[in-house]
């Protein structure tokens, strides 16, 4: 699972408020390399939750990412900020672990790189 899926996941518990971001417990975390494409970073950057994303990133052991979100002007003047973006997005994949509730402390389950979001009976 990569990033950017991360970045989209939420706790779908009924009666939870608070289920994003969920938190990252890494078991098992590799690297795919990805072509570079600045313009779908770009493009992205926007609708990223940037938190969430530093979390994630120091989680799984990549702590290159600036805490602060960094000013929509970086993404055409600092080609480095790009590649360590697109490092944390596209190339980071959560491989085993799991995603964890931060309101229920509920765990959701990575095998083989795929979360499995599936409620039980009583938490829909």
């Amino acid at each position: 699972m990569r990033l950017i899926t991360h970045n989209m996941l939420s706790c779908n518990i009924k009666g939870v408020a608070n289920g994003f971001p969920l938190l990252i417990e890494a078991g098992k975390v590799i690297e795919k390399e990805v072509d570079f494409n600045p313009d779908f970073l770009r493009h992205m950057f926007a609708k990223i939750e940037w938190k969430a994303l530093v979390e994630g990133a120091r989680s799984m052991g990549y702590a290159e990412l600036p805490e602060d979100s960094p000013d929509a002007t970086v993404l055409d003047s600092d080609e480095s900020f790009l590649k360590k973006l697109h490092h944390a997005l596209l190339e980071l994949h959560l491989e085993e672990g799991a995603l964890v509730c931060p309101e229920t402390g509920r765990k959701f389950p990575v095998n083989k790189g795929i979360p499995n979001m599936l409620l039980h009976e009583d938490e829909v």
